[in-house]
């Protein structure tokens, strides 16, 4: 059988979403897929096609004021071209997000990647973790440290660079990946047989 195509579509604006996509395509390899790394403000017709044949399709953005950046919104509202043929109906989709703040609205940003997921009849691949961080015995190494269910959350302060993406949140970002690819491959024997 050959190894599932995971692409994640990211737009990263001072790097922090950057080092998260890199982890999202470290675990998706880890987990056995051919993976893709797209910057949805310098797309190709190239990297449309390879969208267009990818079976999983990772949506990645900072949270600026409360939703995706501009760059990933004018990404979604071009992806309606394939909206028309239903070109990714049955494509899986997932997502990942940072922000400044713990909160941050990033829950708001991952409801809009499951919504355009949901437009393009996609299936949505959440991030299968308890929440970590959340007890006594807890820390902020635990993965999932934010508690967030619907995909792969991140916080970096503000004043600091990428550099600084916190480890956990790194090694969210890797799970949800693996995750994805799993969960493609499943698809894909079923599909099979």
């Amino acid at each position: 059988m050959t190894a599932p195509v995971v692409s994640i579509a990211y737009h990263s604006g001072y790097g922090h979403t950057a080092v998260l996509a890199e982890a999202v395509r470290d675990g998706a390899a880890e987990g056995g897929a051919e993976v893709h790394l797209i910057k949805v403000d310098e797309i190709t017709d190239e990297q449309w096609a390879l969208l267009d044949r990818s079976d999983a399709v990772v949506f990645g953005s900072p949270t600026y004021m409360g939703t995706a950046s501009g760059a990933f919104h004018t990404f979604a509202e071009a992806s309606s071209k394939r909206w028309f043929g239903q070109d990714w109906k049955d494509k899986l989709a997932a997502g990942f997000t940072n922000s400044g703040s713990k909160s941050g609205d990033k829950l708001h940003t991952l409801q809009f990647f499951q919504i355009l997921a949901a437009q393009h009849g996609m299936h949505w691949i959440n991030l299968g973790l308890h929440p970590g961080w959340n007890n006594s015995e807890g820390s902020e190494h635990d993965l999932n440290r934010l508690g967030v269910f619907a995909g792969a959350a991140a916080q970096t302060n503000v004043d600091e660079g990428p550099d600084a993406v916190h480890k956990s949140d790194v090694k969210t970002a890797e799970h949800l990946g693996r995750r994805v690819a799993e969960t493609a491959r499943v698809f894909l024997q079923g599909r099979a047989a």
